[in-house]
């Protein structure tokens, strides 16, 4: 056997197992990817407010903007039992109006606060939770 064809065999070989390695990686790697998504509201996470039903996620960009973000748990009981955990969030800063998301109900809500505080009320199914002012 020449050089040449030594060559020619080991190529293959050296990029097949290339792309394995690269394929194992990634699939260490997606599901971390994907837990980190779920976030959608850019900023620091300030505060973690859990209740009954779910937990809300608090988040402040450039400390004048406040956004909330609703993780209900996976079942809540309602009226009629136990249901899929489906909820809304609001959030107002001092002084000023409730303000929602109509087509995401879960969140991101973003508020323009400067340094006033926040209030979070947020429901899952009949369960309700309201933070009080935070973040002053």
């Amino acid at each position: 056997m020449s050089r040449g064809a030594k060559g020619a065999i080991r190529r293959p070989l050296a990029l097949a197992l290339a792309v394995l390695t690269l394929a194992g990686l990634l699939a260490l790697a997606g599901p971390a990817g994907s837990a980190t998504a779920a976030s959608s509201c850019a900023g620091r996470k300030v505060r973690t407010l859990t209740f009954d039903a779910g937990a809300v996620h608090v988040y402040r960009k450039g400390g004048r903007y406040v956004c909330a973000v609703l993780v209900p748990r996976k079942q809540v009981m309602g009226k009629g039992g136990w249901k899929a955990g489906k909820g809304t969030i609001r959030i107002r800063a001092w002084a000023g109006q409730w303000v929602r998301n109509k087509r995401h109900p879960a969140g991101p809500v973003t508020v323009h606060a400067g340094r006033r505080p926040v209030c979070v009320h947020a429901r899952v199914g009949s369960v309700r939770y309201t933070s009080g002012w935070i973040l002053r």
